[in-house]
């Protein structure tokens, strides 16, 4: 009988998901080197998996992430260990600072293709929450600026000088948001582009040293 999906069913099927396929070849990924095509396809046999015991609302273009409920919310990311980065939708400047407005579910695979197939062998998987999803550095810098007494204009200074995007409203709206409320210590990289580039790789070493940040490692 299916069940209601809740985050501590969804990193526990994250495990097993990873134990299952670990064991499993797949001839349809031989000489794919297309990271979004991988990653696709992971995600998509992913929640195949939980559909099979849990209810759950499966995402969409319009709602911007893989599991939208509400007590879910949480997008799905798939990436190389050679280059543990991917990016998400930009929606605004302080998504950097007070982090992207979901939780991350992300996968760390090392594909290997031999004869006539192809090998998935899944080395991590991390749930990273909310709170945690904004940038280290910025966020770090921020808070050691608070602790010093950082005034408006030390902050809107550091956000320029940060290529924060945004124009001087922006900024100013910022700077005031920051100072009433300090940023959660972030623990992804996130570049400035059309999209966001996110990179995983702090976030797949801290062998849950830190609160809100699960790791599960296959190696």
């Amino acid at each position: 009988m299916k069940k209601t999906l809740d985050i501590n069913s969804l990193i526990m099927e994250a495990k097993l998901f990873c134990e299952i396929e670990n064991s499993k070849e797949y001839p349809e990924l031989l000489g794919i080197t297309d990271g979004k095509a991988v990653g696709t396809f992971v995600e998509h046999k992913f929640k195949q998996y939980l559909s099979e015991k849990y209810f759950f609302t499966n995402g969409n273009s319009a709602s911007g992430i893989d599991l939208p409920d509400d007590f879910i919310n949480t997008d799905i990311k798939v990436t190389s260990i050679k280059q543990p980065q991917l990016s998400c939708p930009y929606k605004d400047s302080k998504q950097k600072i007070f982090g992207l407005g979901y939780n991350l579910l992300i996968f760390v695979y090392d594909k290997t293709d031999k004869e006539n197939t192809s090998k998935l062998n899944y080395l991590n998987t991390t749930f990273v929450k909310a709170e945690r999803t904004a940038d280290f550095t910025i966020t770090r810098r921020l808070n050691e600026m608070l602790n010093d007494g950082a005034n408006k204009e030390d902050i809107i200074s550091y956000l320029s000088d940060r290529a924060i995007p945004g124009d001087d409203i922006t900024l100013n709206s910022l700077a005031d948001m920051i100072i009433k409320e300090k940023p959660n210590q972030g623990y992804l990289t996130i570049s400035n582009a059309l999209q966001w580039r996110l990179q995983y790789g702090r976030v797949i070493s801290l062998n849950n040293e830190i609160e809100g940040v699960i790791n599960v490692n296959f190696k």
